[in-house]
């Protein structure tokens, strides 16, 4: 959620961030009047309330016809306190709906949409490959990817990773484990099942929600990244910020891709379960900057050790989730589309998540203070589509990057005659 202090101050702010999202202004007028209406209902029951109480000191003093007088306006008042205290209610009510509603504020995002981004930088030299094999026809040679049988158990965009495609995956995960580790980020394996405040806390309830599978029976959510898990994680506490607390999450990740029929429907770039190492960092506001480009340079770091040549992204305003204020996206270069492909996305949400999640620290005066976080990928099963193809040699058999060599044990993986 938005700081209300700052709507208060500037809600012209928050319109022109509503305007570089394309999105409704109205939901900031509305979020206005449900503050205000919220405030005047609250002083409301709480004068009614104050009044009731004076009135049971002077009861209690009170004798005869102004004894009766009095009793008769503590009836009068109970009524009134009642109707109060629910009016109060139901603002407060109101106005978190139009709390939840209204998305961070876009800070240094440029403007537009999904194809208004800006290219910071292209990183590597692309390979020069003669009519380039697409990632699932290397797979199914190397028996690494098996998408027929995927789908023949759980339907369209399921696959197996079998032999060297599941070393690979497992290789891969792991080594970006180990970076993390060495910056001092702490190894987690969550949970991959949330309840709905998690889920809702972290902005995947709003926009998002039809790409997230719920389990009905139980009120139980299946995550589409570790975020959701690492940022509730500390919900509802105090939490040390003498320096930012970094954590790096392992999981299985479900997405429901709605929307997207009829695309990318060959191979594994768009699936509906993945694994993922996901990075997540706690942060006093005024660390959040540098702590986001921290994580940039930690994807890159990746991206490097596995040898693909990739560009870096300024993600246009429009393009944003709910609770980003500036996203950096890394995408590889994938030689069969001759195109670049998003592999990694680092997204600065400074105090909205962890407004909703309760999330605090104490200043340097002992006074609690709202939290920053951010989250970026460090890997996923995304990938193995740039390394294939990138390391691909012309009789088929794959290069095994040098720092992905000891996982496999081998420096070339080798077709399945």
């Amino acid at each position: 959620m938005i700081d209300l202090r700052l709507l208060r101050e500037d809600p012209e702010l928050v319109r022109a961030s509503q305007r570089l999202r394309g999105e409704s202004t109205e939901l900031v007028d509305a979020l206005l009047r449900a503050d205000e209406e919220r405030r005047s209902a609250t002083q409301r029951f709480e004068a009614v309330r104050s009044e009731q109480k004076s009135l049971g000191k002077e009861v209690a003093k009170a004798k005869g016809d102004e004894r009766a007088a009095l009793l008769t306006r503590t009836k009068e008042l109970a009524v009134e306190v009642k109707a109060a205290e629910a009016a109060a209610g139901e603002a407060e009510q109101t106005l978190r709906a139009a709390h939840m509603a209204v998305p961070n504020i876009v800070q240094g995002a440029p403007p537009g949409g999904e194809d208004d981004f800006i290219v910071l930088r292209e990183v590597g030299d692309r390979p020069e490959i003669a009519a380039p094999k697409d990632h699932l026809e290397i797979g199914e040679a190397l028996r690494a990817i098996d998408t027929e049988r995927g789908a023949k158990v759980s339907g369209s965009r399921f696959y197996f990773l079998t032999g060297v495609g599941a070393l690979l995956q497992l290789g891969m995960l792991q080594l970006a484990i180990q970076q993390a580790v060495e910056h001092g980020f702490i190894p987690s394996i969550t949970p991959t099942l949330v309840r709905p405040e998690s889920m809702e806390g972290t902005g995947y309830l709003g926009a998002h929600a039809s790409e997230v599978y719920r389990l009905e029976a139980d009120d139980l959510y299946l995550v589409g990244t570790s975020e959701v898990a690492l940022a509730a994680f500390h919900s509802n506490e105090i939490i040390d910020l003498d320096g930012p607390r970094r954590y790096a999450g392992w999981s299985s990740c479900y997405r429901r891709e709605a929307g997207s029929h009829g695309k990318d429907v060959r191979g594994i770039l768009r699936v509906h379960q993945f694994d993922k190492v996901e990075m997540f960092s706690y942060c006093r506001p005024e660390d959040a900057e540098a702590e986001h480009l921290r994580l940039l340079a930690m994807e890159e770091e990746m991206l490097a050790k596995v040898e693909i040549p990739y560009r870096v992204i300024d993600v246009a305003a429009g393009d944003l989730g709910t609770s980003a204020v500036r996203k950096f996206d890394c995408e590889a270069w994938v030689p069969s589309q001759q195109r670049y492909r998003e592999v990694t996305s680092t997204s600065n949400t400074t105090t909205f998540q962890a407004r909703r999640l309760n999330i605090r620290y104490r200043d340097e005066d002992g006074k609690p203070q709202t939290a920053a976080t951010l989250n970026g990928t460090l890997a996923t099963t995304r990938w193995l589509i740039p390394i294939l193809e990138n390391h691909q040699q012309p009789d088929g058999s794959v290069r095994v990057p040098k720092a992905l060599q000891p996982f496999l044990g081998r420096e070339i993986l080798e077709p399945v005659k």
